[in-house]
């Protein structure tokens, strides 16, 4: 059974970058890896700081959406730059918290999938994947990117 996580109230939520988890990039703290996450998609130091201070991931997110901020991405959406981000996000969030860590160790070599539900965005389907007539259906880089981030701390941590 692979392990899966949807909400950040249900069980493995805590695998998602809406967990509440702060973290420390660059002398700052950023209310979750998510709000980092989406504010790596700039260079200008305003819009970070307009992301970082967000109080919520939904909102950091969605202010990093803005029509007004959008042509000015430096790193394009689910492009190798955007993998490389998510999985120095997820370093970052792993290390500096150690149950977290801990958490995600003890999950051996289970196979870990973002459980999109009934979405069917390319984003969502590049991210994660869904369950459909018993298979799961999606890319599923996020599940792939926490996989690799647990080796790689399994190999740091022995």
């Amino acid at each position: 059974m692979p392990i899966t996580f949807t909400k950040v109230s249900l069980p493995f939520g805590w695998l998602g970058n809406m967990a509440p988890f702060p973290i420390e990039y660059g002398g700052q703290r950023w209310r979750t890896s998510e709000a980092l996450f989406q504010a790596l998609r700039f260079e200008d130091d305003l819009i970070r700081e307009e992301i970082r201070k967000q109080t919520s991931p939904i909102s950091a997110k969605m202010k990093a959406k803005q029509l007004d901020y959008r042509d000015r991405m430096v790193i394009e959406p689910m492009s190798p730059d955007d993998l490389e981000n998510m999985r120095m996000c997820l370093l970052l969030k792993f290390n500096q918290h150690t149950l977290l860590k801990r958490n995600l160790l003890n999950t051996g070599t289970e196979l870990i999938i973002e459980d999109i539900g009934r979405r069917n965005g390319l984003r969502h389907l590049f991210w994660g994947a869904k369950l459909v007539n018993g298979e799961w259906v999606g890319q599923n880089l996020m599940g792939q990117l926490l996989m690799a981030v647990r080796e790689e701390m399994k190999e740091t941590t022995n």
